[in-house]
């Protein structure tokens, strides 16, 4: 199992902790309903963990597709989520912004039963893991409708959509040193602000694709602005372990 920094206490725990004063009484209702329910969720800065249902949700923003230090310059897709620019390193190229730590989403991951594969950085290698299904959840006039990838890339040069049999792999991410002079490690993915990439253009990552550094030569995506809200409007970012996956 790979080693996260200390996640803040579950929701159980919270409620448990919470003193009996009267300023709390709201916030005690709600943990009410989570300890006679027995809920099995967790909840850490914008991450929240259903174990009933199998799925992660994060809290997440429409990046934009022009950063003003790139002066105009719009690279292709590569990324679906990112810290936002200047602290994600690949927020030029990415979907959605989130502010979520990624190692929080990939112990969420670890308490679904699933274990990290091992990613993969450039080359001919496929990135191996367990499969998580990936979606986005906006607000359409009050209701939520869910946009898998292939609603929400296109390819720049023909205006075809993201392919549909693409397979979203758990691989975890390398350890980094922050600092090359000193022996300490942190979760690589926590360094780099990403949470999910299509190509394997860096290995400090919580989720990869099937696809290989080949496939980055010639798939230029791009987002359908048709179907995804404006720049900025807050979203849900939802990771789905089917059932039986391990």
């Amino acid at each position: 199992m790979q080693q996260f920094p200390k996640r803040a206490a579950t929701v159980r725990e919270r409620c448990r902790a919470r003193s009996l004063t009267v300023a709390a009484r709201p916030q005690l209702l709600a943990c009410g309903l989570v300890l006679a329910l027995g809920l099995p969720l967790f909840a850490q800065d914008g991450v929240r963990v259903d174990k009933a249902k199998r799925t992660i949700t994060i809290d997440a923003k429409v990046a934009p597709r022009k950063l003003e230090h790139l002066k105009g310059e719009i690279y292709p897709i590569e990324v679906i989520a990112c810290w936002p620019h200047p602290r994600g390193k690949k927020a030029h190229e990415t979907v959605v912004t989130i502010e979520a730590s990624p190692s929080a989403v990939a112990r969420g991951l670890e308490e679904l039963g699933l274990k990290p594969g091992t990613p993969v950085m450039g080359g001919k290698d496929e990135p191996k893991g367990p499969e998580v299904k990936v979606s986005l959840l906006v607000d359409d006039n009050g209701e939520a409708r869910r946009l898998t990838m292939d609603k929400v890339l296109l390819d720049r040069n023909n205006g075809k959509p993201f392919p549909k049999n693409i397979h979203w792999r758990f691989t975890g991410s390398v350890p980094m040193k922050p600092d090359p002079n000193k022996n300490e490690e942190v979760y690589g993915a926590d360094f780099t602000g990403t949470l999910i990439v299509i190509f394997p253009v860096t290995n400090a990552t919580v989720l990869q694709t099937n696809l290989t550094m080949e496939y980055e030569r010639y798939m230029k995506l791009e987002t359908n602005t048709k179907v995804l809200p404006p720049v900025g409007t807050p979203v849900k970012l939802v990771l789905e372990v089917p059932a039986g996956k391990k």
